[in-house]
């Protein structure tokens, strides 16, 4: 179905680019289609028009079945598979071709929707939390703390120093640990919305996690388990901005799962400290020393959304969901 709109796009490009057709073709044809067979959906004009600009915005590149290496354009090697292009909706492509400028930042989405089977409302939330920016970006200790250099990549590509959590409200108060209570709360009443923030592969655990260590108590206070990873991952919240002295508690918490909770077979826990701000020196040097792989990822609000991707929120107008 793909192939046959970039088809239908290459005709309309062709004929309207150069004065073929005059104004009102597309409509007409539209009318036309409707008549001859009659309940057909996906062929209005602006799906026409759609489908003419996923032609015009991918003709420069080889998508020809024949190519089932990596499309390639000006003898630079890009990171995607022809197979793989052709597993994502047309909606899903047209969203991205919308929001998107740079080929990196489409094939970046185009290669999760495949992988991850993203909804329409998922990849636009995915958009929206600009996620090429942010996957990979992690300030961490995993390179020297994870002896396996694979699964310390892994670790590495599992989370992003960013996350919109545009499902949480928090009043401007000065007790910070109550905000970081309402912070909890949102994200545990909204924990499937979280998970997909999150990335995939991961599975939700509990919050206030209870653990006992020489008849004193201590709660983690979101855990989660990767099956990627095979790793507990413990996410310790915090309002303000971040401080050093995080570490050694969520180090500490880390000890005690891998102590009490971790699985034979189990990989070490990782640990990340989520919080409003940080500085990336600042956290590079403060977590260098730590013997337990951890990290810093920092939140941003609902109203916090740059301006041009506030209407992401909404699912895209009819129109957009054809062959969704």
């Amino acid at each position: 179905m793909l192939k046959l709109y970039l088809a239908i796009g290459k005709y309309i490009s062709q004929n309207t680019r150069i004065n073929k057709w005059g104004t009102g073709a597309l409509q007409a044809i539209s009318d036309q289609l409707q008549k001859e067979l009659p309940g057909l959906r996906g062929f209005s004009e602006g799906n026409l028009k759609k489908m003419r600009i996923f032609y015009e915005e991918w003709s420069q590149y080889d998508l020809s079945p024949q190519n089932r290496a990596l499309l390639t354009h000006d003898l630079k090697t890009l990171p995607i598979n022809v197979e793989t292009f052709f597993m994502v909706g047309f909606t899903h492509h047209y969203e991205i071709i919308k929001k998107c400028e740079k080929i990196e930042d489409r094939i970046f989405y185009i290669n999760n929707c495949a992988r991850n089977f993203w909804s329409v409302e998922n990849l636009q939330n995915h958009i929206a939390a600009q996620d090429h920016l942010h996957v990979g970006a992690l300030p961490n200790n995993f390179a020297k703390t994870i002896p396996d250099d694979a699964q310390a990549s892994r670790a590495i590509f599992a989370f992003k120093d960013e996350m919109l959590l545009d499902f949480v409200n928090i009043e401007d108060e000065n007790d910070e640990c109550a905000d970081e209570r309402v912070l909890e709360r949102g994200i545990v009443n909204n924990v499937k919305t979280f998970i997909q923030k999150l990335g995939s592969d991961f599975c939700f655990v509990d919050s206030q996690h209870r653990i006992v260590e020489s008849d004193e108590e201590f709660f983690v206070d979101l855990l989660f388990y990767n099956r990627t990873l095979q790793s507990l991952v413990a996410i310790e919240l915090k309002k303000g901005k971040f401080k050093p002295a995080y570490l050694g508690q969520l180090n500490f918490y880390l000890s005690l799962l891998d102590k009490y909770e971790r699985k034979p077979g189990e990989k070490p826990s990782i640990g990340i400290i989520l919080c409003k701000e940080a500085k990336k020196n600042i956290v590079e040097l403060a977590i260098r020393d730590f013997s337990k792989p951890m990290g810093v990822s920092t939140y941003r609000l609902a109203s916090e959304i740059p301006e041009h991707y506030a209407a992401l929120k909404p699912i895209a107008e009819s129109a957009d969901q054809l062959l969704s």
